[in-house]
């Protein structure tokens, strides 16, 4: 039986910008299977009938997914009022038909603003939290509908970009956890006719933001590119690993939003052996970046009670 060839080992972070119709899961696969990547993992979901900006995690990156899971995200979405359906999107059946009282942005405007700031949001039923071991999508596509606890969700930004009398499109800046097709059917159901999305695409997550919709290639303004699978086809079927590299952002890159502490070569060798340390001027609360000499990223450090910095993610070799 011929032995099956061994992933390569690829280290960073990749911004695909996923196509509509495929899971988040499958978006990894594909590339995972198209790098021949030894290790990887996605960061923030997005539904199949959402597009955009979705970090995939390499070697020893997918110990930073956890952080990026915790990033806010950004998002631009078309709803269209008069409309109710099962899913809150386009894919669902429709449940309900209604007339959409003559509006214009500015007779909008009240109703986006009650929902800027801190929300209670309770999570649909097509999702894919879990209740007592199962999928809400599950329990729904089999006609439960179980109790959700709402949840604490902030939205800093809801931005009106256009509007024709019944389609809406809003630039979306919320915290984790939220859902954007909850707030276009809250939007509805507070203007009377409902409302369901037809067009979602996250442009941002964490340090990452896209704002030229649609850009080919997108480029943010640090610099980083979002890849499109056909994109990334094109660079593996010209044969150099190199080029694979090239596409690949450095783990810290992830984590630009967090304070930097730099060690001497005597600290950067205990904290590499999971050893606390003192440090000087470190910050008194919360995770910061630790780099080395040369400007090594060893990982990510914390400091404890009694002053020492104390690793708490590690990156670099020994």
């Amino acid at each position: 039986m011929a032995r099956r060839r061994r992933g390569r080992e690829i280290n960073g972070i990749l911004l695909l910008d996923k196509p509509l119709g495929l899971s988040s899961n499958q978006a990894l696969q594909r590339v995972k299977h198209l790098f021949n990547a030894a290790k990887a993992g996605h960061t923030g979901s997005l539904d199949p009938e959402a597009s955009g900006l979705l970090p995939l995690c390499f070697g020893h990156a997918t110990r930073v997914s956890g952080l990026l899971l915790d990033a806010d995200k950004t998002y631009r979405v078309i709803g269209r009022l008069g409309l109710r359906t099962e899913t809150g999107d386009m894919e669902g059946a429709v449940i309900e038909e209604r007339p959409v009282p003559t509006l214009t942005a500015a007779t909008l405007e009240p109703y986006l603003a009650q929902f800027r700031g801190l929300v209670a949001q309770v999570p649909p039923m097509y999702s894919a939290l879990k209740v007592d071991g199962k999928r809400l999508y599950e329990l729904a596509r089999a006609g439960e509908v179980v109790e959700r606890k709402p949840r604490d969700i902030h939205f800093y930004r809801i931005e009106l970009l256009k509007f024709d009398g019944r389609d809406f499109e809003l630039l979306v800046h919320s915290s984790k956890g939220a859902y954007i097709r909850t707030l276009v059917e809250d939007i509805g159901a507070e203007i009377g006719c409902g409302a369901v999305v037809t067009r979602l695409r996250r442009t941002g997550l964490g340090p990452w933001l896209f704002e030229s919709d649609g850009a080919d290639p997108a480029v943010d303004a640090s610099g980083a590119r979002m890849w499109t699978l056909d994109a990334l086809k094109e660079i593996v079927e010209g044969g150099e690993e190199s080029a694979i590299d090239r596409v690949i952002l450095p783990t810290d890159s992830a984590l630009s939003g967090y304070p930097t502490v730099r060690l001497d070569s005597e600290s950067a060798f205990h904290i590499r052996h999971g050893h606390p340390v003192f440090v000087g001027n470190a910050p008194q609360t919360g995770l910061f970046r630790l780099y080395g000499p040369d400007d090594l990223f060893l990982g990510m450090g914390e400091v404890l009670d009694d002053g020492r910095v104390a690793p708490r993610r590690l990156f670099a070799a020994l």
